[in-house]
């Protein structure tokens, strides 16, 4: 990881005085920065659509999406490198509870896009119990081992596997059997895979004991929110309109993305079918009509989940003893208007 030593300032115009008269000069739009948390895909659509469209411009915004990098977004928000990042839920909670300044004011997603994925053709895998004893592909993680074991459990399996680390090798490591199972993301990875013509199953984590979640989010730190309530609340509700444009005009935003990055999504299909799996699956905008708002009760559950996991640890690599207050890790007060 590099070190962390550049800091963002933000310049704001005076006003003006002309010749004879008091006239009142429009402000500079206030520099935004925000950081990605993978390559350009389409949990990332409404930032571009915002952009692109105006909306932060509108807004009195200048914003730039940085590109990703080795450096995690929450990190380079909680040394106040970036103003926003995206971020995963784990990322959040985990961070947080080791000190990190870091509080969601977004959900990207209203419900958890993971899941936990195997070829078609295994017909002895009926269900996660049948998980028993296999191999996983997997990413390195101790959440991993929380999730999948707790799926099998629930399933009235003992929770047993054996665990390769293999990054996102995993999922050619699935495709031609070197693995039995792994994680992946039903909205993007699945919808490459069917794509590919690949024959695959999968179990959604809810149904088998663990929480439904806002699986990605976008964070900022205490430290910008409370020196820039009216930028932030600018910046989230204008990032909202990006979403809601990619849920009303899908075909249309999809376009914008691969227009702003072009070497990087070669493949203008996957993006129209993974924001078709967005939208019809309502994780953009949820089937009550939730674009952006995170649910309370999902957020406690998940946190509450890591922690009685041992998965929440302190910033001395302990396991947390006391369960914290999650409602101080998220809020959804910039999305009022």
């Amino acid at each position: 990881m590099i070190d962390l030593t550049r800091r963002q300032t933000l310049f704001l115009a005076a006003s003006l005085p002309f010749a004879g008269t008091v006239t009142r000069a429009r402000a500079a739009a206030q520099k935004i920065t925000v950081a990605l948390d993978w390559t350009v895909n389409t949990n990332h659509i409404g930032l571009f659509v915002a952009r692109d469209k105006g909306f932060y411009h509108d807004a009195g915004l200048d914003v730039e999406i940085l590109p990703y990098g080795d450096t995690g977004s929450g990190t380079l928000v909680a040394n106040r490198v970036a103003d926003f990042g995206i971020s995963g839920s784990l990322g959040l909670f985990t961070q947080k509870s080791a000190g990190a300044d870091l509080k969601a004011v977004y959900a990207v997603v209203q419900s958890e896009t993971g899941r936990v994925v195997f070829n078609a053709d295994r017909a002895a895998i009926k269900t996660p119990k049948n998980l028993d004893g296999l191999t996983y592909g997997g990413f390195g993680s101790a959440w991993e081992n929380a999730l999948i074991s707790t799926i099998i459990r629930h399933d009235g399996g003992k929770g047993d596997f054996s665990t390769v680390t293999l990054g996102t090798s995993a999922y050619e490591a699935l495709a031609n059997g070197a693995v039995d199972f792994t994680l992946e993301v039903s909205t993007w990875e699945g919808v490459e895979a069917e794509l590919k013509g690949l024959k695959q199953r999968s179990f959604r984590y809810a149904d088998y004991g663990v929480p439904d979640e806002h699986t990605t989010l976008i964070v900022s730190s205490n430290a910008f929110l409370a020196a820039n309530p009216k930028a932030a609340a600018a910046f989230v509700q204008a990032t909202r309109a990006g979403y809601a444009y990619a849920v009303d005009h899908a075909k249309g935003a999809g376009e914008l993305l691969v227009a702003a990055n072009k070497d990087t999504l070669t493949n203008p299909a996957l993006i129209d079918a993974s924001l078709k799996a967005l939208n019809d699956g309502h994780f953009l905008k949820s089937a009550a009509g939730a674009i952006g708002t995170m649910d309370k009760a999902k957020m406690e559950a998940m946190g509450g989940y890591l922690f009685a996991s041992g998965i929440l640890l302190d910033g001395n690599g302990k396991a947390l003893t006391t369960r914290p207050d999650f409602s101080a890790y998220f809020s959804n007060e910039f999305l009022a208007k």
